[in-house]
């Protein structure tokens, strides 16, 4: 759940009185078929504004940056860690902060990969099998992290995140993204 400031409590507020608004006209209809469906019809568009406007809100008033990402390949155990500093630019607290990174081998891009790589073979015998023969290899992993929570404006918080480095990955291209909600 999102942590909600002063301009989602505006807005709820606006999208409050259009409700009754549209409450109040559709009980004023001469015809019964007519107000049910204006009252549906306003409580749909009244959910719908609520959750859009919920989303705008986070997107324009919780800023998040993220500085100093550096990452270390360990070989002995086949892992990669990120470290780096997140910090809330923004105005308003921050409930939690995502980290997402994507990691894409570059070896597609220039044809050094078998069609074996990109495509899982499926059949009616691996029903049975279970298909875990197969040497399936994804180009591309993406993951997420909640790596600060409860961010005050101004605050910054160091993170340290960790998974499994793809062992056929020969170069990579890093694509890292954090946002607030």
């Amino acid at each position: 759940m999102t942590e909600l400031n002063y301009v989602h409590y505006l807005v709820f507020f606006a999208i409050f009185i259009i409700f009754i608004i549209g409450i109040v006209t559709s009980t004023k209809q001469k015809s019964k078929k007519n107000i049910f469906a204006m009252m549906f019809s306003i409580t749909l568009i009244s959910i719908i504004l609520t959750i859009f406007s919920v989303l705008a809100v986070d997107k324009y008033t919780k800023v998040v940056k993220l500085h100093k990402l550096k990452n270390e390949r360990l070989l002995s155990i086949e892992k990669i860690i990120y470290t780096g500093t997140v910090r809330n630019e923004g105005k308003h607290s921050i409930g939690k902060v995502t980290f997402e990174i994507k990691l894409v081998n570059k070896g597609h891009a220039i044809g050094n990969v078998k069609g074996v790589d990109f495509y899982k073979t499926s059949g009616f015998l691996d029903f049975f099998k279970g298909g875990n023969s197969l040497k399936f290899r994804p180009q591309s992993i993406t993951k997420k992290f909640i790596v600060a929570e409860d961010l005050a404006p101004g605050e910054a918080k160091a993170f340290r995140v960790y998974f499994p480095y793809p062992p056929y990955f020969r170069s990579t291209t890093q694509f890292a993204k954090v946002w607030g909600h």
